[in-house]
C-alpha cells in the first residue's frame, strides 16, 4: 500500500506545473499597472559577456525603456544596463535588484558605486486590495543616489507574482492592474 502511495505522489508530480520562481522574470512574463505602463520580459540574451534577461517599459506598443536583469544562480537578481532612448548604460559595478529568496522584514542590502548606489530595506509586510486582487507583499524601501541626490521609491512585492505597487517619492501610487 506505501509503495503504491509513493507512485501515485510520483506520477502525480511529473505531471505538475514546475513552481514558479521567487523572482518571476520568466519570458513573456507581463504586468500592467494603473499608470498605462506595462513591464514585458524578454528571452535571455548575452550582452558583453552576460547573460542578461530584457524587461521592457511599455505604453501601449512603444518601449521606452529596457531593463537587462542578471539572474544569477543563487536566485538574485542584479541590473547590468538600462537601454533608453537608444543608449545603453552598463553599469559597471551591477545594482542588486533583489538578493536571494526569501525576503523577510528587517533584511537590507546595498550596491554600486561612489556614483550611483542603491540601498534597500525589506520595512514590513502590507495587506493590499488592488484592482488586480488582494495580496499580502513585502514593503521595500529603496533609496537611489545618483549625482550626490536621494530619490526613495517603496514597491510592495509578492513573491513569485512580482511588484503589485509602486509608491514614488512624491506620493503617487501605481497599483497593478492585471
Amino acid at each position: 500500500m506505501l509503495a503504491l502511495a509513493a507512485l501515485t505522489a510520483l506520477v502525480g508530480a511529473q505531471g505538475a506545473a514546475p513552481p514558479r520562481p521567487y523572482y518571476p522574470y520568466l519570458p513573456g512574463e507581463r504586468w500592467t499597472y494603473s499608470s498605462g505602463e506595462s513591464q514585458v520580459v524578454g528571452a535571455s540574451v548575452v550582452h558583453r559577456g552576460v547573460k542578461v534577461t530584457p524587461v521592457s517599459h511599455q505604453y501601449g506598443s512603444t518601449t521606452y525603456t529596457q531593463d537587462l536583469l542578471e539572474l544569477r544562480a543563487d536566485g538574485s537578481v542584479w541590473l547590468r544596463g538600462v537601454n533608453a532612448g537608444g543608449r545603453l548604460t552598463w553599469f559597471t559595478a551591477p545594482l542588486n535588484v533583489y538578493p536571494p529568496g526569501p525576503l523577510s522584514p528587517g533584511m537590507a542590502w546595498t550596491s554600486g558605486s561612489s556614483t550611483f548606489r542603491l540601498a534597500s530595506h525589506v520595512t514590513g509586510m502590507s495587506a493590499l486590495r488592488l484592482s488586480a486582487g488582494t495580496f499580502n507583499a513585502l514593503s521595500i524601501r529603496t533609496d537611489t543616489t545618483a549625482g550626490g541626490r536621494v530619490s526613495t521609491q517603496t514597491t510592495y512585492f509578492v513573491p513569485t507574482l512580482g511588484i503589485v505597487r509602486y509608491l514614488a517619492g512624491d506620493g503617487s501610487v501605481v497599483d497593478l492592474q492585471r
